[in-house]
């Protein structure tokens, strides 16, 4: 029984309910005809001449020090956006980025000081008037390359009149001549996409549901008339996003939406150390925006409870997995060990209601077979290989989501960059890299 029960920690009920939702919709998209004529669900009754355009997208690229990326990035976005759509600020950046991003004929402006991505975000969108010159501003990370695609797909969304804000689908930018350690990293970081966004992402926001809780801030598309009441640059916060679309929510702006050939691509952290931090501030930017948010409706409110629930069951599960291993261990093959005073008496309560064969069971295989379907879903066999490495990841997130829970009642960020260690991109280098 112990085995089932740690199997539905790993699997989860979040991922199951959402899972069958997004299920539905997809034979309803299918139904519908939407998956082979490639564009999602457009409203009848809305006049071609009202349809979102690109021509009517502002693209607004904060960045910091990105001299590494952001030429490869404008380079991608100038073959689908006009130029003159195109606005970069500089925050506080001491190498290229101005330079580079002049040089790409694009708008440019640095702010006076270091005031952080949504800071910077606040600063521009007032300088550009991009609120009053455009229907729609898109939110760009420096490091992110748009799919070809991407406005194919993304733009008819907004021809609901109902949704004010399209989440772009992560995915990974994967490089050649990474080392071990780097391949998993960044399969990991992958793995976690397209789990959370074809297992949840898609579910949350089929048709009338909008229930997810973040419109990542890496390439995302708000409506104007939307982000005039949205404080972006909450103070204290570390991130922006998720304070952006609770504020969709609490504020009943209107809905998200999100289709999966949505695609554009992230340079992740290919180096633990840069791993760890990066996912530190992220959890704790999700902490703090549920400390600090107002009210929250229906749908969302229900699937931000369950979400937080089982982020905290399933971490206190990663977290104590290597303590009962080592127990278990000592119980099995240290002779003696059962009649020491407290340890002894330890091992073998452990060892009276779990086992190895439960945690293999209940938690490697299941948690494995995850692994197999993101395989299956991306087609890269990579991930049958380095998923077996996967374990030591899981237990990081889990540390993480745990030791950042209490921080958001202890910390008040500066929300200043605390960018990763870049990997160079060539201009010419595009973004389905193997």
């Amino acid at each position: 029984m112990i085995t089932w029960w740690l199997a539905l920690l790993v699997f989860g009920v979040n991922f199951t309910l959402w899972g069958a939702v997004g299920g539905l919709r997809l034979i309803d998209d299918t139904v519908r005809g939407h998956t082979s004529r490639h564009r999602p669900h457009v409203d009848d009754e809305l006049p071609k001449s009202r349809r979102m355009r690109i021509s009517s997208v502002a693209v607004l690229m904060a960045a910091h020090n990105e001299e590494l990326v952001i030429a490869a990035s404008l380079g991608r976005l100038a073959e689908l956006v006009p130029a003159a759509n195109i606005h970069v600020v500089s925050d506080g950046s001491s190498d290229r980025t101005v330079e580079l991003a002049l040089a790409a004929g694009v708008k440019v402006v640095e702010t006076p000081q270091n005031v952080g991505k949504a800071g910077a975000l606040t600063f521009a969108i007032k300088h550009f008037g991009l609120l009053d010159r455009y229907r729609a501003v898109m939110v760009l990370d420096a490091d992110t390359q748009l799919d070809r695609r991407y406005f194919h797909y993304a733009l008819p969304l907004f021809d609901d009149r109902r949704v004010v804000a399209v989440a772009g689908c992560a995915h990974t930018r994967w490089q050649r001549h990474l080392r071990l350690i780097g391949n998993v990293v960044v399969a990991h970081r992958q793995r976690i996409y397209v789990l959370t966004q074809l297992l949840l992402k898609y579910g949350q926001t089929w048709r009338g549901i909008s229930a997810t809780h973040i419109v990542p801030g890496f390439a995302s598309i708000y409506r104007t008339n939307a982000l005039r009441h949205i404080t972006i640059n909450r103070p204290g916060l570390v991130i922006e996003d998720f304070n952006m679309t609770f504020e969709l929510n609490s504020k009943q702006l209107g809905r998200v939406a999100f289709h999966p050939l949505a695609r554009a691509y992230t340079q992740d952290p290919a180096r633990y150390r840069d791993y760890v931090r990066q996912t530190r501030r992220w959890a704790l930017g999700l902490w703090q925006t549920v400390r600090w948010s107002s009210r929250k409706h229906g749908a969302f409110a229900a699937a931000l409870a369950l979400t937080l629930l089982e982020l905290v069951t399933s971490s206190l599960l990663f977290v104590v997995i290597v303590p009962l291993a080592i127990f278990l261990g000592l119980d099995e093959f240290v002779p003696g060990v059962t009649g020491l005073p407290v340890l002894g008496v330890i091992c073998t309560s452990i060892a009276a209601h779990l086992s190895f064969t439960n945690i293999g069971l209940g938690i490697l295989v299941p948690d494995y077979l995850l692994t197999c379907v993101v395989a299956a879903v991306e087609r890269r066999l990579r991930f049958l290989l380095v998923g077996l490495l996967f374990l030591p990841m899981k237990i990081t997130d889990a540390a993480v989501a745990l030791y950042t829970l209490p921080r958001a009642w202890l910390d008040r960020s500066t929300g200043q960059w605390v960018s990763p260690t870049r990997r160079a991109v060539p201009v010419s280098d595009g973004t389905e890299v193997a």
